[in-house]
């Protein structure tokens, strides 16, 4: 074997290792998130259908909430790899924390504005008359855990950058734990029925807020990085998060009207719907996974001035994102007709459902080269262009979504708009990587 041919497979074997090492644990980070609601779920479904349909209405808000700021996350992930690769851990450790007081005045905004308002936020969701109490009830309490989740959002970001996704594992299987056992007690044992539930909610996310912060405070003791809120640093925090906001809101604009689409084809297609949607989140986890160690990758090899490097890794988790995409492929086609009939019984649902996933399956190696894109743009602090990327697609998706209806083919024919947009994603994030131009090196982009 010459040195020559040895070399790439080293390099490649190097880069693979990066990313397992990195995606496998952010992939368990992922999945353990959901399962908080599905633990409330779980318990508060047995106190009855108005609770259970109380703690969906405000779960829905408070989800959207956390999901808009999760450019804490992303941002901080990218200014802190960089300045690790820089070998500055002062520096990127300073920048996480402007990033966590962020988080701290953007939590406690979110509070000011809907704590009063939450009675009208559920009724402009359409809620009963009985559910709608226990709906105000859950968001109320629930509202006082936003700014530790913006924490923990943050904190992540710091420690991805700095290139630990094992952290954030345990803080969220130790989460997720307290949360099962808080909410049991509390429910249960303390006979506080919903409340209960958004109190042991509450409590489990401010114990990971609070972990996170020994972790990080300890950090920036060790490296003499300042604890104070800097406010030049807070607003260069916002700065970088705003396109990456405007990312966000487009793409639950998609996911919107797509659900308000799929409700115009009748019940069975908006029931199959929803089905499909679960199972394309959870697809989305292992896909991310790889677009989070890209973006702790990518922000390392830009910090470091190693352009090359950045985007031969880059192509690794390209491939990495393809074969994966091929692999969910065949999950999926294999194994829809046990998937479908655990959420219904009904023969029309599943028929409509059975028919859209082989359109989703098609999808999934589209969808790896997206997400893995998607992550090495963010690592190295591209977000205007992912913003105007996703406007783009937004704008392309939104028609060809609302004909849908009129133009016949039901729920495949609505996926198949979910898969047209997907592919305009890959296709202007692919003009973007061949160009070279997000390859911006340094410790500040």
């Amino acid at each position: 074997m010459t040195q020559a041919s040895a070399t790439p497979r080293a390099s490649r074997r190097q880069h693979d290792r990066e990313i397992i090492t990195l995606a496998v644990p952010a992939f368990g980070a992922l999945v353990a998130e959901p399962l908080f609601l599905m633990a409330d779920s779980a318990i508060v479904g047995h106190l009855g259908t108005s609770q259970l349909a109380g703690l969906a209405i405000a779960s829905a808000l408070l989800t959207t909430a956390v999901s808009v700021f999760v450019f804490l996350a992303y941002a901080t992930t990218a200014t802190v790899a960089r300045r690790v690769g820089s070998g500055d851990l002062r520096a990127a450790i300073q920048q996480g924390m402007d990033g966590i007081w962020l988080a701290i005045l953007l939590g406690a905004a979110v509070i000011a504005v809907v704590l009063p308002t939450a009675p009208s936020l559920i009724e402009l969701f359409g809620a009963s008359d009985t559910a709608a109490p226990y709906a105000v009830t859950y968001l109320r309490i629930s509202l006082l855990g936003i700014p530790a989740m913006l924490v923990v959002l943050a904190a992540t970001g710091i420690l991805r950058g700095l290139q630990d996704t094992k952290t954030p594992l345990y803080v969220a299987i130790g989460g997720f734990v307290a949360n099962g056992a808080l909410n049991a007690g509390l429910v249960y044992g303390a006979d506080l029925g919903i409340a209960g539930s958004a109190w042991g909610t509450v409590i489990a996310q401010v114990g990971m807020a609070a972990v996170y912060l020994v972790v990080v405070v300890r950090g920036a003791r060790r490296h003499g990085a300042s604890l104070r809120p800097d406010a030049a640093g807070i607003r260069a925090s916002a700065q970088a998060g705003v396109p990456l906001l405007v990312r966000t809101l487009s793409l639950r604009a998609i996911l919107m009207i797509a659900t308000a689409v799929a409700a115009r084809l009748g019940d069975a297609d908006v029931a199959a719907h929803q089905i499909i949607l679960s199972l394309w989140n959870l697809l989305s986890f292992a896909l991310d996974a790889i677009a989070i160690a890209g973006q702790a990758i990518i922000g390392r090899y830009l910090g470091a001035d190693d352009a090359p490097g950045a985007r031969d890794v880059c192509r690794r988790m390209v491939q990495w994102g393809i074969s994966a995409g091929v692999v969910l492929a065949v999950l999926v086609i294999a194994a829809r007709p046990l998937y479908v009939p655990l959420f219904t019984s009904d023969p029309t649902v599943q028929d409509a459902a059975l028919l859209a996933l082989i359109v989703v399956a098609l999808s999934q190696p589209i969808c790896g080269i997206v997400f893995v894109l998607d992550g090495v743009l963010m690592g190295a602090g591209d977000g205007p262009y992912l913003a105007g990327a996703m406007l783009v697609t937004l704008a392309v998706f939104t028609p060809v979504a609302l004909l849908v209806p009129s133009l016949g083919g039901g729920l495949t024919a609505l996926w198949g708009a979910m898969t047209l947009m997907m592919a305009v994603r890959m296709v202007t994030l692919w003009v973007r990587y061949r160009s070279g131009r997000w390859a911006v090196t340094g410790a500040t982009r």
